[in-house]
């Protein structure tokens, strides 16, 4: 099996959460610092489709750099290529913890939904 790949940014509690979740479920994962190496184009596809085609569900709304790019405004009129190539620059925008493993897709961390994802109950 595919190890999980978890994307996270050192000062997010909600990442720190996550990563404890995980470790205390005894499940192994590579930890990827979000901001110097964001989440690649294709994952970005993997986690959209994951997401429903929700392309809001994958930014950090309420982060800094997604108030002053004004993409409140913008990402309704983006094209999905160009909104995965602005996450794919920027790890900043993109919402964290972000995990991929195989046939799970999760951006936050909802301990009852990674549970049921991750190990079934």
């Amino acid at each position: 099996m595919k190890r999980i790949k978890l994307y996270t940014y050192a000062n997010c509690d909600t990442c720190r959460r996550a990563v404890k979740w995980l470790r205390a479920q005894d499940l192994a994962f590579d930890e990827i610092p979000i901001r110097e190496t964001p989440p690649a184009p294709a994952e970005l596809r993997i986690m959209l489709a994951a997401q429903g085609g929700e392309l809001r569900r994958l930014f950090n709304t309420s982060g800094r750099d997604y108030r002053e790019q004004k993409l409140g405004e913008k990402l309704p009129a983006m094209s999905i290529p160009a909104a995965l190539a602005l996450l794919a620059e920027n790890g900043n925008l993109v919402k964290r913890p972000f995990l991929l493993a195989p046939g799970a897709g999760l951006v936050g961390f909802d301990e009852a939904v990674w549970r049921k994802a991750l190990v079934g109950g």
